[in-house]
């Protein structure tokens, strides 16, 4: 069971796409070619600088690559920025079969669907074909808590590569006749076109021009970075390059498509596996001559577990769904009251809520923050569709009325985009055992609630409304146990749904979970006493990481030399191995470096024990980050996994070495700040471990400058996690110690999926141009992810690129396809409905002003890096500008004094100003840079709930607390005082005050605070006698503590990590920082919010 669960080379692949033999060598991204994805081609000079997004031509054959740069760079120019930014020609309407793709294109989903888009197409069956037999069905609600199953993973990695490298852009879907066993899981659907040539959330008011001729499918790589914010084109308030903030960030991320260094071609790729990209096209490749998928495609692999095995069906005890004998049409078929075909009706009699209407004058209304946790806006849809819609916690929009045309959505001044959160924990999640996973023919949509069901044996796509026929196993419904209700299956009554991915989803047998941690051992490491709290912390959980009898893990450590551990069965203690040569980095004895956790637990704990100590004499200062970064890649590239490094300071010898470029005096000219990478190399380094299935975390623990900017390289393109304990130190900094155990034992123990690819898919006339977050965008619309951890949020933006005439509603599904940690095959799918509508009202009705405010904070981090930091503060203020212009010029009929803003946005100047004010883009001198940073980093990368609360912290009033409107949880009791508006004129010297900025909280006592309070929840005798230096409530047997204590405990519980409480007073030192976070009150460098809302009346009456 110890041994990886990469077949040996020579191991041809079984999943129908091209059979090249199975190497264990170096990464072999795809390089670009011009149907390809992104990919960096070693021909290209500079850092990635240059994203190339090119069309194959028709004639190439899907397994080609063309890997000379030349191809590529001729389209270099259209790309402006960081950004993943994919542009894509328009797509021609869907004329009956799909459009035959020549060339294979890989395809890069977003950040948390890399696993997904290995998903295979076994449900669409040629006319006549008769479907698989059902042979065992599974439906269970499995609590998020509980470990995804133990089955055969059914991705398997690409020849070479362990990185998912899509193939073909829209290879996966086959025309009749060449089917390619595997459908990608979300191509976007065949008549979408996801690429919008550099068009960015605030739509230019010029029409977006196709990079590519529009007959042919778009097929461009998306850029790695998020556009631009673009500042329209017809309001001329602001500096003038705000509008190229929204529209050059697009391209900038997209660097990242670039291939494996050595420049070696992967044919075979989760992007066939996951089915059709952005024109889910067929491969030509040969292929199967029917289309008929059947189980053999993957009889070769290892067996289910036996728990997955023939599970027998709701129906009779041990009875096979498949023996159950009806005859055809036995039931007259009801047609489903839900479905897009009967949207018209149910939606007819629906009145808008005319409140999100309602114009709100900001320089009047003052008190306009909701005194709740402000909730998503709910789509205008009929009841009984919007039940079964996605929680706008894991999938929302910043539009939740969609335009019919970009004319007016340009007009509207609003970017359109989605914030997902694929693999949030669930408490309640339907899993789906099934031999066939019911997806369209052509965009390779799963099944969902909002498809038509035309009569009992046919269904109309919701993306691409393509009919396709319901095979003879769905209509079997294990549930309810009825045969011949195919619209009553949890498929169709559920918007987020896992499947159990049969092995046509599996480009390599499944990995084992692998764990490698990487330790500096430096003199300064060892200073700050961190290895103490890691190696404590990891002892007390090494039972609790996910996995199963197959985990390995090992360690590295690193100075100026590189250190490995043989943990080999039969040794009595760890033998270490030092390495001096970092220039040419080896692994000696390979084999007994990872090693299998239940079988060598004793050796790893001995281990854990003793290397803190090992090191504390060493004198020994240097740090030789690049190489022993080197050694982890070469030792975990045969199986894939996660390497977890820890860093105290700035890598000094070998490849990789880095130099200061903070000067304190200097933070606040914004022209010189150094938020680009001074090296490519870790970013090639990540994308060499993206091809080879490994994600890498980096905790920095440093109390000097490391430049994180270069570092974090390392983690944004692998789909790892970057986290900063900034003058980490046990005991001048105790309080960063329980940060590091609570958040370093949530890293531990979270569910984490491999090998994913994530795909999103829109309907028809929708395009998908640039995403946001830690991932590699392996293909125009498919992300790769190494790693994805239930903690990691993306954001894409999108463009309206044909009108959508004719349509009620539009659909947006997110596909995620990974390996779980017990080594199963998974697909979670989610998918969202929205209304469309033809008026300007109507579009500002449905506006998410949190998802709006989420997304340009995104587009603005890329336009800092791209242009400057000055660039991206004023598109930020001109995107309140123009929307608001829009409103008053276009909606409002009767002109008023004041700042008109309708309802639905009255808190977006407030937002922005926050977003201005927050770390990430705040001027001034008191932020470092590699706290600027790493802020940035967390913009890209939180979830939106944690991400607002982090630009916009909640003030709560904590010494008044009572029972009333309380929640009642397990027992306990949570008040829920009222949130209170960020200014000093809302504090009285009578109260305490509770502010919650997300990774941190400040509670501020009055110097009159009530003796009570003192005494009964600080347990203090009075003011004077509060300690400076206070960060833990005592648990008193008091009233008044047991409900404070329950409060701050329930808002810590509702995050991954652990805020530091800081208890302070009038006369503390971190009182400026709680000061800092009053938005609405001036500070050193930004307006207050009523002088900012009058700077931004004066350019809207412009």
């Amino acid at each position: 069971m110890a041994q990886p669960a990469r077949p040996p080379a020579g191991y041809p692949n079984q999943n129908g796409a091209g059979q090249q033999p199975y190497s264990n060598g170096p990464v072999q991204n795809q390089l670009m070619h011009p149907s390809d994805g992104q990919g960096y081609s070693p021909s290209v000079p500079g850092p990635y600088s240059h994203q190339t997004l090119a069309k194959a031509p028709p004639h190439q054959s899907s397994g080609q690559y063309n890997y000379s740069g030349s191809p590529n760079v001729s389209q270099l120019n259209n790309y402006q920025g960081p950004g993943q930014t994919l542009n894509r020609p328009p797509v021609a309407p869907f004329s009956g079969s799909p459009v035959q793709q020549t060339g294979p294109v890989p395809q890069v989903l977003p950040p948390a669907l890399q696993n997904s888009a290995a998903l295979s197409s076994a449900s669409s069956f040629p006319p006549g074909a008769s479907p698989p037999v059902l042979s065992n069905w599974q439906y269970t609600q499995t609590p998020p808590s509980q470990p995804l199953g133990s089955q055969t993973s059914h991705l398997a990695h690409v020849t070479g590569t362990g990185a998912a490298q899509p193939s073909s852009l829209s290879g996966s879907t086959n025309p009749p006749g060449s089917y390619q066993y595997a459908a990608s899981p979300g191509g976007p659907p065949l008549q979408n076109s996801y690429m919008k040539p550099g068009s960015a959330p605030p739509p230019v008011t010029q029409p977006l021009t196709p990079l590519h001729p529009p007959p042919r499918p778009p097929l461009g790589p998306p850029p790695v970075g998020g556009p631009p914010l673009v500042r329209p084109s017809t309001l001329t308030a602001g500096p003038p390059n705000a509008q190229s903030l929204l529209n050059s960030a697009v391209n900038r991320e997209g660097d990242a498509t670039s291939a494996a260094s050595d420049g070696s071609v992967v044919q075979n790729s989760y992007d066939a596996i996951e089915g059709g990209g952005l024109m889910a096209t067929p491969h030509p490749a040969p292929a199967a001559p029917n289309l008929k998928v059947n189980r053999s495609v993957g009889y070769s692999y290892p067996s289910l577990p036996p728990g997955y095995q023939n599970t027998s069906p709701p129906g009779a005890p041990g009875m096979q769904a498949s023996a159950l004998q009806y005859p055809d049409g036995s039931k007259h078929f009801h047609q489903p009251t839900l479905g897009t075909n009967h949207l018209t009706a149910s939606m007819g009699g629906l009145s808008l809520q005319q409140e999100g209407l309602r114009p709100v004058n900001l320089l009047q209304e003052r008190n306009i923050l909701p005194t709740t946790l402000l909730k998503a806006p709910v789509p205008n849809l009929h009841e009984d569709i919007q039940k079964l819609n996605c929680n706008p916690e894991l999938f929302r929009c910043t539009l939740t009325n969609i335009p019919q045309t970009q004319a007016l959505l340009n007009k509207a001044k609003l970017p359109l985009g989605l914030l997902l959160h694929p693999f949030k924990d669930l408490s309640q999640l339907p899993v789906v055992t099934s031999s066939t996973i019911v997806r369209c023919r052509s965009c390779r949509t799963y099944i969902n609630p909002f498809v038509s069901f035309l009569d009992q044996r046919r269904w109309k796509c919701n993306l691409c409304y393509r009919v396709n026929d319901v095979p003879e196993e769905f209509m079997y419904n294990p549930v309810t146990r009825v045969y011949g209700e195919p619209h009553k299956r949890p498929e169709v009554q559920n918007a987020t749904i896992e499947f159990m991915a049969p092995s046509e989803y599996m480009l390599r047998p499944p990995q084992p979970p692998v764990y490698l941690f990487v330790f500096d051992v430096s003199h300064n490491a060892i200073e700050t006493g961190y290895l103490n709290t890691v190696c404590q912390t990891l002892l007390d959980n090494l039972d609790l990481l996910p996995g199963n009898t197959r985990t390995k893990i090992g360690f590295i450590t690193f100075d100026s030399t590189i250190h490995f551990y043989s943990l080999q069965e039969g040794l009595s203690q760890p033998q270490m191995l030092i390495v001096s040569d970092i220039e040419d980095v080896f692994i000696p004895m390979p084999e007994n470096l990872l090693v299998n956790l239940n079988e060598n637990k004793e050796l790893i704990q001995d281990l854990l024990r003793s290397l803190p100590q090992m090191f504390t004499k060493s004198l020994e200062t240097q740090s030789a980050l690049g190489p022993a970064l080197q050694a982890a890649f070469k030792l975990m590239s045969p199986t894939g996994g996660r390497i977890s490094v820890f860093q105290t300071q700035l890598p000094s010898v070998g490849t990789g070495v880095l130099k200061a470029r903070e000067e304190p005096n200097q933070r606040a000219t914004a022209k010189d700040i150094h938020l680009t990478p001074s090296t490519d190399f870790y970013k090639k380094l990540a994308l060499d471990c993206s091809g080879q299935q490994v994600a890498v975390d980096l905790f920095l623990l440093s109390g000097q400058y490391s430049d994180l900017a270069s570092l974090g390289c390392i983690s944004r393109y692998s789909a790892g996690s970057v986290y900063y304990y900034q003058s980490y130190h046990h005991k001048h900094n105790p309080v960063q110690v329980e940060k590091l155990q609570k958040e370093l034992k949530r890293y531990l123990t979270r569910k984490i999926g491999f090998e994913a690819v994530m795909r999103i898919r829109c309907t028809k006339g929708l395009s998908i141009h640039t995403f946001h977050g830690n991932f590699f965008v392996r293909s125009t619309d498919l992300l790769s992810l190494p790693n994805v951890n239930p903690d990691a949020g993306y954001a894409v933006q999108m463009s309206v690129e044909e009108s959508l005439t004719d349509m009620q509603v539009v659909s947006f599904q997110s596909a995620l396809l990974y390996t779980s940690s017990k080594g199963e095959r998974r697909i979670r799918v989610h998918t969202m409905c929205l209304p469309v509508v033809t008026t300007l009202n109507d579009v500002y009705l449905g506006a998410d002003v949190q998802a709006i405010t989420g997304l340009l904070a995104n587009m603005a981090v890329d336009r800092s890096v791209s242009a400057t930091l000055s660039d991206a503060r004023d598109a930020l203020v001109n995107a309140v500008i123009d929307s608001l212009s829009a409103y008053r010029s276009s909606v409002l009929t009767v002109q008023q004094p004041g700042l008109m803003a309708p309802h639905s946005l009255r808190l977006f100047p407030l937002y922005v100003l926050a977003l201005l004010k927050q770390k990430a883009f705040q001027t001034g001198t008191s932020a470092r840079l590699d706290e600027r940073i790493f802020t940035m980093c967390q913009v890209k990368n939180q979830p939106l709930v944690y991400l607002m609360l982090m630009t916009h912290p909640s003030l709560y009033r904590v010494d008044n607390l009572t029972d009333e409107g309380a929640l009642n949880i397990n027992d306990r009791t949570i008040p829920q005082p009222p949130i209170l508006q960020l200014s000093v004129e809302k504090l009285s010297r009578d109260g305490a005050y509770l502010m919650d900025a997300g990774s941190v909280m400040f509670l501020w006592i009055g110097k009159n605070c009530g003796q009570s309070f003192i005494s009964q929840v600080l347990g203090v005798p009075n003011y004077g006698s509060v300690p400076q230096n206070m960060t833990h409530l005592p648990e008193l047997e008091t009233a008044e503590s047991i409900r404070t204590i329950a409060f701050i405990s329930w808002l810590r519980e509702q995050r991954p990590f652990f805020p530091i409480l800081y208890i302070i007073k009038d006369d503390s030192p971190l009182k400026s920082s709680f000061l800092q976070n009053m938005i609405e009150d001036r500070t050193e460098s930004a307006l207050s919010y009523y002088e900012f809302l009058l700077h931004i009346q004066q350019q809207v009456n412009k």
